[in-house]
């Protein structure tokens, strides 16, 4: 039953109104005034006002103002009663926001004509309004499930999909899941600025979504990761399809001239007991993922059940590293560098270890990843880098050969901005003579953004000091920028080392860098040496000088300081 106010002041009138609408079937309510009309329709919120325009105290008109200034009574519709019919009065009404006119007096047909048609009018506007809101709410829907950038399903769509999988009656075998990240993509982003890197974010989607297409469901985890979900997958062809995945993603983006490369890591689950929860499956594709990746290597991992302890361990070794550094845990060891000519100590590389209270000696493959993620990499290789100037400037004072100490800088220390002025500090306050320090990177480090490489490796090279790019022949330097590169030595992977009299691959390798290398008049270094076979190789070749087992592994600055003063030569004749 809808409910309709009468605002009219003769009362006459208004009886005769209330009696022909309840006859109608109408719930009528009067109000003698404007002011106890106004009240009456903020508490009853009727459907419909009929409203007398010339009233006391306040008329129609402010009535209507009133009612049109409240959300709760705007859009009741509001026709007027008059005994005139000027044009002027009916505009200001309107104006007002009326939304019909009844010139008293008037008949039953045309009083239920104009309230049955208003009525009409705004049920239709109501169902409108709501059809309006129920497409806004689908759409808003719908748009929190497809990632705004690359318009692929969201996490969420991904859950609902595994759960529809996982739950279905129809008979499937298989179910595999797929966890795609993209490595270090912060440095495109601050390298080539954030417009670029959404431009790579689209182009690995679209190239993701050729790959997968029909034969399973592709979504955005999160910024620059990807998960792949399959139906009926073979256990035996997972790591083809991971491979494959791989090979897409990462071939290189030219971007307004720029060519971007990057590396990609996988994590694999894969399950013919179909039964959990989508959260599970992604926990396991993503901690595999988290365990396959290594900085500057494009590869993939299946999970297993060791993962899991691997897992919890690597989350105690980071709650223990954030206190290591303040309870002074690491220590600075250095492995000698021996000059191929003399047999003598030419320098040293300086190589951070954890001893922790309870663990031991902690390897760094174990920590320093984390200590990448936590970002405590930053302060702990300042601190690496200041206590091995400290003790070179210490040395310089009882060895009689120029001593040269070399510190591995990390991808996350050299993109910081002030890094020449860190450098330039620590050597001032240690006293060091800059000639006698090397910091070395990895090809990855350096071919991140070339242009920015170049102008942070001049302002190094301005202080005085030299720039080595460590494990040389593993990453995917250009030639073409190698030669721009301000370096002054390349150091040759222990990989190759160890192959060379067992792969003629290798063999060929290391010569090319070595030639390479002297083509480009740089110092050149082979570490990983274990052999008098491996020596005498590198050595033929023109090596400048070598570190390595052979002659000392990694030992701690004490041991150092009396390997120097002992003076002891490296062994170069070879039977």
């Amino acid at each position: 039953m809808k409910t309709i106010l009468v605002i009219e002041d003769d009362e006459l009138i208004r009886n005769n109104l209330i009696e022909i609408l309840e006859l109608e079937g109408f719930r009528a309510i009067e109000a003698e005034n404007g002011q106890v009309g106004v009240q009456k329709a903020q508490t009853y919120l009727p459907d419909l006002v009929l409203c007398d325009i010339c009233m006391p105290e306040l008329d129609g008109y402010g009535v209507l103002e009133t009612l049109r200034s409240t959300t709760q009574t705007s859009t009741i519709p509001l026709v007027f009663l008059t005994a005139k019919s000027d044009q002027r009065d009916l505009r200001h009404g309107m104006n007002l926001g009326a939304d019909d006119y009844l010139v008293k007096p008037c008949s039953v047909s045309e009083l239920i004509g104009a309230v049955s048609s208003r009525l009409k009018k705004q049920a239709a506007f109501v169902q409108r309004y709501t059809q309006q809101q129920q497409q806004a709410t689908a759409a808003f829907r719908r748009g929190a499930m497809l990632d705004p950038l690359t318009n692929l399903p969201t996490r969420g769509l991904l859950d609902q999909h595994l759960q529809n999988l996982l739950t279905s009656q129809a008979e499937r075998s298989s179910i595999a899941v797929f966890c795609l990240n993209l490595q270090r993509f912060h440095v495109i982003n601050s390298s080539y600025g954030h417009k670029t890197g959404d431009i790579v974010l689209q182009m690995v989607a679209n190239r993701l979504t050729k790959v997968v297409q029909s034969n399973g469901f592709l979504a955005r985890l999160n910024g620059d990761q990807f998960g792949i979900a399959l139906t009926d997958a073979a256990e035996s062809e997972l790591e083809a399809y991971a491979q494959m995945l791989l090979d897409r993603v990462t071939s290189p983006c030219v971007i307004d001239g720029n060519e971007i490369r990057f590396h990609a890591s996988i994590g694999i689950t894969w399950t013919d007991q179909l039964q959990g929860t989508p959260q599970d499956l992604l926990t396991q594709a993503e901690t595999a993922r988290h365990w396959c990746q290594q900085t500057g290597v494009t590869t993939y991992r299946r999970y297993d059940s060791e993962l899991d302890a691997m897992e919890m361990e690597r989350r105690l070794i980071e709650m223990d590293l954030t206190k290591a550094i303040e309870r002074a845990e690491f220590q600075v060891y250095y492995q000698p560098q021996v000059d191929l000519q003399t047999g003598q100590i030419v320098g040293m590389e300086s190589l951070v270890r954890w001893h922790h209270p309870s663990r031991g000696l902690v390897s760094p493959g174990t920590f320093i990843p984390v200590a990448e993620e936590l970002g405590l990499i930053v302060p702990l290789g300042e601190w690496v880098l200041k206590t091995a100037c400290l003790h070179a400037k210490r040395w310089q004072s009882f060895y009689l050969e120029p001593l040269r100490v070399s510190v591995n800088l990390s991808m996350r220390q050299f993109q910081q901005r002030n890094l020449p002025e860190r450098v330039e500090a620590i050597l001032e306050e240690t006293g060091l003579n800059p000639k006698l320090l090397i910091l070395e990177l990895t090809e990855s480090c350096l071919m991140q953004n070339v242009q920015e490489t170049i102008h942070t490796l001049r302002a190094l090279k301005k202080l005085g000091i030299e720039i080595s790019i460590d494990d040389f022949g593993t990453g995917y330097s250009s030639l073409n920028y190698l030669n721009q590169l301000p370096i002054d030595a390349l150091k040759i992977d222990r990989t190759f080392v160890k192959q060379i009299h067992i792969s003629e691959g290798a063999i060929a390798i290391s010569n090319a860098i070595i030639n390479m290398a002297k083509g480009l008049k740089l110092h050149i270094v082979a570490e990983g040496i274990e052999t008098q076979n491996q020596l005498k190789f590198f050595r033929d070749r023109g090596c400048d000088a070598i570190q390595g087992f052979l002659y000392s592994p990694p030992i701690p600055a004490d041991e150092m300081q009396f390997l120097l003063m002992s003076d002891r030569r490296l062994q170069l004749a070879v039977a």
